[in-house]
């Protein structure tokens, strides 16, 4: 397919464009093959480059004058990153023809014909980001044990098409049980390590049991998760459905462990059914972000509509739940399994928040990319398919925001512990933009497999090469950033959620954050001052009571 059969209009003058915080701009809109570009001649106006693959829905709206006659219209253009666009266009045909070509361009579902596939970045690139977190790195600590090793059991991703082809998992496993465990879990997630603390637990993950009509046990699964077991104590399994949903799932042959197979397993489960559930959780964020752009509501309806949404509960459930296992695992030294039932948006959010709570790595600019490689694009979240639309359009088919969630979980820790992040807020929008529409490939495809069948490691740009730039990595840190090796345990009391203004206001609202984070930073600086002349004083306050005890003996 060509891109030009696609367009069926290039140019038009005359277009005016209107969105918040901005003068209204008459200018000439440009359409290629992947960005909407409009430009005006007036000196100091900024050029809007729209990429088709952030427009998340479209509406046009005629200009019907007396008697029934048409005549032009106007065109909202509402954007995954939650920009609204209006441009009016005087003439009907013109408007039509724009609307068709934006249409046909936004709803390219090939991922080869993406924008990553033919940008090309303009300066050198210094390190590929794509290479940057490998297995071997990511676990250099934990192999170093000789309790674990590297399988490369799913090298072909015969095993497990989600799964990267090196996983990391208990030494004494060889690669024949791996395979057999495989055929028990769904999707052949069979368990693998995901965190191992500085007490010695780990954390691993899978996906659910498929215990088929006839029941059967998988001994080989078994073997995997007793061998992480120390005698005398026993692990535990957290299984993030309810009983309802665990029940349906029995119906079609899946389920959770049996206590008599698994019996050196605690098994309980912990409902993330609102997280699991894609178009429950889309919802959600289409009423979030409808009660954010509404500006006739008023304020008690604001905040009613706003919890009604379900969108901070989940925030609120995500963050609890992360915190219950992280107490099993760094206060009792215990094992845990996490599991939902496909292993690939609740497991994957409730391990990486977890790992945000007790390891202060994970709180750095590179330990955060680095969880994001581990645990969200090598461990199979399907971005293509869930950030496929946004909160304006009818979600498609398993489509759904669950790293968008996991970023709010994020950008939580980040108001309750200021200065234990590296990384500032921006860094978080950054991604959560980049995850919709970017000119790099890291968000693009559904799994390793897919990315590597498709090109994308050698055919685009990794966001992680572009943000570690010297230049550009600077914008990201945190002014207040005070490294700390202790754990975080973040409130989840309802009072505790604070609405992402940043994000789902900032085209409403004209945001102040970074000026903000100035004063702090200068005001830190006073007091730090202020306790270092404060101890000298004390010093010198100490020396001189020596000086005049000796004096008087």
């Amino acid at each position: 397919m060509e891109f030009i059969e696609l367009i069926l209009i290039n140019k038009l003058d005359g277009v005016i464009l209107k969105y918040p915080h901005h003068d209204n701009v008459d200018g000439t809109v440009c359409i290629t093959g992947h960005h909407l570009i409009l430009s005006s001649r007036k000196e100091g106006v900024r050029e809007l480059w729209l990429l088709h693959k952030n427009i998340d829905s479209i509406e046009k709206k005629e200009n019907k004058l007396s008697g029934g006659i048409v005549q032009g219209g106007s065109l909202f253009l509402k954007c995954k990153d939650l920009r609204i666009f209006q441009l009016d266009i005087s003439n009907t045909t013109e408007l039509n023809l724009v609307t068709q070509t934006l249409e046909n361009l936004s709803s390219i579902q090939d991922p080869t014909l993406f924008y990553p596939f033919f940008y090309r970045h303009m300066h050198p690139i210094m390190e590929n980001g794509y290479t940057l977190y490998s297995v071997e790195g990511e676990f250099t600590k934990v192999l170093a044990t000789e309790e674990w090793r590297i399988s490369r059991v799913n090298q072909h991703y015969t095993i497990c098409p989600g799964y990267p082809k090196g996983v990391v998992v208990p030494k004494s496993i060889d690669d024949d049980t791996l395979a057999a465990a495989a055929t028990f879990r769904q999707g052949g997630r069979f368990p693998v390590l995901s965190y191992r603390h500085n007490n010695g637990a780990v954390l691993l993950r899978a996906g659910q049991p498929l215990y088929g009509p006839k029941h059967r046990r998988s001994r080989p699964d078994e073997a995997i998760l007793n061998s992480v077991v120390n005698i005398g104590m026993k692990g535990v399994i957290y299984d993030l459905r309810s009983s309802n949903s665990i029940s349906q799932q029995q119906n079609k042959g899946g389920g959770t462990e049996s206590a008599a197979n698994y019996s050196q397993w605690k098994i309980y489960n912990r409902s993330m059914d609102d997280v699991d559930n894609q178009q429950q959780l889309a919802e959600s964020f289409s009423k979030l972000i409808e009660v954010c752009v509404d500006r006739e509501v008023s304020c008690d309806k604001w905040l009613s509509r706003l919890e009604s949404s379900g969108w901070p509960e989940s925030v609120r459930n995500s963050l609890h739940t992360a915190c219950i296992v992280a107490q099993h695992i760094h206060q009792k030294a215990e094992p845990v399994l996490i599991h939902g039932t496909r292993g690939e948006d609740a497991t994957l959010l409730v391990c990486s928040l977890v790992q945000i709570i007790l390891n202060p790595d994970c709180r750095t600019i590179r330990g955060f990319q680095a969880l994001i490689e581990r645990e969200w694009l090598q461990a199979g979240h399907p971005f293509g398919t869930r950030l496929r639309s946004g909160p304006y359009s009818s979600a498609q088919p398993r489509s759904a925001p669950t790293f968008p969630l996991f970023l709010d979980c994020a950008r939580q820790f980040l108001e309750q512990f200021p200065c234990s992040f590296e990384y500032r807020q921006c860094f978080l929008i950054t991604l959560f933009e980049h995850a919709y529409a970017s000119q790099f490939g890291t968000f693009i495809c559904d799994s390793d497999q897919e990315r590597e069948t498709r090109g994308v490691y050698d055919q685009t740009t990794s966001i992680w090469s572009w943000i570690n730039q010297p230049d550009e990595l600077t914008n990201y840190i945190n002014p207040l950033y005070d490294p700390t090796p202790n754990v975080v345990w973040p409130s989840v009391a309802p009072m505790s959620y604070v609405i992402w203004e940043e994000l789902y206001l900032r085209w409403l609202v004209v945001q102040r954050t970074e000026d903000r984070e100035d004063q702090y930073k200068t005001i830190r600086t006073r007091e730090q001052h202020l306790r270092a002349q404060a101890l000298q004083l004390r010093r010198e306050l100490l020396d001189l009571a020596h000086q005049y005890y000796d004096e008087n003996k």
